[in-house]
């Protein structure tokens, strides 16, 4: 995955954008199946299949609403930064689950609700393909140089 420039983040569509932003092999998100749909660095969407990411009693597991919560926020993060200088990683991420999904696949939106310097904030609504809201999550993403990697 080459990460888009400042400028490109401007000329490419949110649907162009999201997939720039695929999660490349070998990656959880791409394990998980994680799918973009919709990027830029106020919101972000992406789709899960609940088939391959059930929990033992059959319903959609919470471990990966939370990846597909955090891969939203993180990617979103990213979007906000010159990321030759700047990366965010995850610090924080907390979730309600409201609703059990035993098929199809569930839609994540993360809106950016905070940006600050070193700290960016999403929200994220999870919804089964009825639309009906299954988790709702919150991630803090901080910012730190590039070079530190860590």
């Amino acid at each position: 995955m080459r990460l888009p420039t400042p400028e490109e983040i401007g000329q490419l569509s949110p649907q162009e954008l999201a997939e720039r932003l695929s999660p490349p092999p070998g990656t959880l998100a791409a394990r998980l199946g994680i799918q973009l749909i919709e990027a830029s660095p106020e919101r972000m969407v992406g789709r899960l299949e609940v088939e391959g990411n059930r929990q033992p009693a059959g319903r959609l597991h919470g471990g990966a609403s939370l990846a597909l919560a955090e891969e939203l926020a993180s990617l979103g993060s990213w979007l906000n930064l010159d990321t030759t200088q700047q990366v965010a990683v995850g610090v924080d991420l907390n979730a309600t689950h409201v609703r059990g999904v035993r098929q199809g696949s569930v839609l994540g939106t993360a809106l950016r609700v905070y940006r600050g310097r070193k700290l960016l904030v999403w929200t994220v609504t999870i919804e089964d393909a009825q639309g009906k809201v299954c988790c709702l999550a919150r991630c803090s993403c901080q910012v730190i140089p590039a070079s530190t990697g860590t």
